[in-house]
């Protein structure tokens, strides 16, 4: 039996879930139309891009390490690393050293993505996304999923037919 995945894939150094390696060789991860966007994540308002690539999945990711360099623009993003004296990074702060980017704002300086964060799992890793609307602070990262293999199933992704609207 031929494996379909002879080395593991990783982005920023975490293991990239077979799921999302099946959808990409598959040409199945892509965007499903903004009614399902808005069904799984009612308040995001950005047009969105999903990254189809592995390659553009890191490339876009790198502005994590960027972006934490610069203390007010980590704040603004709220971006954080976990620190000895501080302990883990919870939500609504996206700990940038345990996730990546797979889903971007459409138009530059929308400012706003959807990442899969690996606080929570290293095989099926929590999706979370930036909430620009219904918070005081710039930018706070919420759940839209539990698991990454839930949020294909939600987005309908995995071919399976769901009922409802």
């Amino acid at each position: 039996m031929q494996d379909d995945h002879p080395a593991t894939v990783r982005v920023r150094g975490l293991v990239v879930p077979d799921l999302l390696l099946d959808l990409l060789r598959e040409g199945r991860w892509r965007h499903p139309g903004e009614p399902a966007v808005a069904r799984v994540m009612p308040w995001f308002q950005d047009p969105l891009d999903f990254l189809g690539s592995i390659e553009q999945m890191e490339r876009e990711s790198r502005s994590l390490d960027h972006l934490t360099e610069d203390d007010e623009m980590a704040q603004l993003f709220g971006f954080a690393r976990a620190q000895p004296a501080t302990g883990p990074v919870e939500l609504p702060w996206l700990d940038v050293d345990r996730a990546f980017f797979i889903a971007m704002a459409r138009y530059a300086g929308d400012d706003t993505a959807i990442a899969l964060d690996y606080r929570t799992s290293s095989s099926d890793p929590r999706v979370v996304a930036s909430d620009v609307w219904n918070s005081s602070a710039p930018n706070t990262w919420r759940t839209v999923a539990d698991t990454f293999s839930e949020f294909v199933a939600e987005l309908r992704l995995d071919g399976a037919d769901v009922g409802g609207p």
